[in-house]
């Protein structure tokens, strides 16, 4: 076959394609252009002409009628400020969560309504006794049972090394969280993680073994462990997050470095070996920066 009798084969496939029959010009319907009009002007008309199905009659939804335990949105970022036992605020970076749970007659939420009230109190000094706030304006705007809202954030404090007299800025896990129910009982928590160095006291005993029966030298076992506290802050109490830093601190000593030098190092060397001596913590230390590798353990503490 040659090309120009395969030229004109699908000239004329083409023009039978690009050609419908009558009945189709009557029946089908028009095809939807893809296109992303930015000239397209939004009016009050058009917008009022949406569909809503969250306010749509029961009949156009279908299911059993239910409670909705928790329905909301997680990980929604923005800076936020926190205030310092100095009176003085920080902006940092914060993962918000937030979400309520509705009765058997509600279909759903809009989602954007959780953001949306949220970001009315963005410019604020945050606080757990502000979560009361924002929770409340959740059961009004979203008319929920119940809510609960959840800021994960790290909070810096300014930490001094050992011996060497230097600083460095040490970040804590921390969290906010508030929960209000329907008879609008509210309980605020602050959580915290604390990172620390325990040594393994039967690594330590087993190296001393070695030594003194067969002139061995060892290096006993080491790693990290996180003790994850939970506080739940009584109405009309206040607790600062470097309170619950000193707690853990006074508690299990040998917390992470920041700036470390050999007489830092030292130091560590001998706090950590003085701690698993009198404390016999369990499985639990690496180099007082934290660097190391290290197994992590969690510890869990309510206080």
């Amino acid at each position: 076959m040659s090309v120009a009798h395969l030229q004109t084969t699908y000239r004329s496939m083409k023009n039978k394609n690009s050609i419908p029959a009558q009945d189709e010009l009557t029946s089908a319907p028009a095809k939807p252009v893809k296109f992303y009009d930015q000239d397209f002007v939004l009016t009050d008309e058009y917008r009022s002409d949406l569909p809503d199905m969250q306010n749509a009659d029961s009949q156009q939804i279908f299911g059993a009628n239910v409670p909705i335990l928790k329905v909301g949105i997680s990980n929604f970022r923005l800076p936020l400020r926190y205030i310092t036992p100095t009176s003085d605020t920080q902006t940092l970076e914060t993962s918000v969560t937030g979400s309520v749970s509705l009765e058997a007659n509600q279909k759903g939420i809009n989602m954007s309504r959780i953001m949306r009230v949220f970001y009315t109190f963005q410019d604020r000094i945050f606080t757990p006794d502000l979560l009361h706030d924002i929770l409340l304006q959740y059961k009004t705007e979203v008319i929920a049972h119940r809510a609960q809202l959840k800021l994960d954030f790290e909070y810096p404090i300014l930490k001094p090394s050992l011996r060497s007299g230097l600083e460095g800025w040490q970040y804590y896990k921390c969290a906010f969280e508030g929960k209000i129910d329907e008879l609008d009982r509210f309980r605020k928590y602050i959580h915290f993680d604390f990172i620390y160095s325990s040594a393994c006291p039967c690594s330590s005993e087993l190296s001393e073994h070695a030594r003194e029966s067969r002139n061995i030298y060892g290096i006993p076992h080491s790693q990290r462990s996180t003790a994850r506290v939970s506080v739940e802050v009584a109405e009309g109490q206040h607790l600062a997050i470097e309170e619950i830093q000193q707690i853990c601190l006074e508690a299990l000593k040998t917390e992470t470095q920041v700036m470390v030098k050999r007489e830092d190092e030292q130091a560590f060397a001998e706090m950590n070996g003085g701690v698993s001596a009198t404390s016999g913590d369990p499985e639990t230390s690496e180099s007082p920066s934290g660097s190391g590798q290290g197994i992590t353990e969690l510890k869990d503490a309510v206080i």
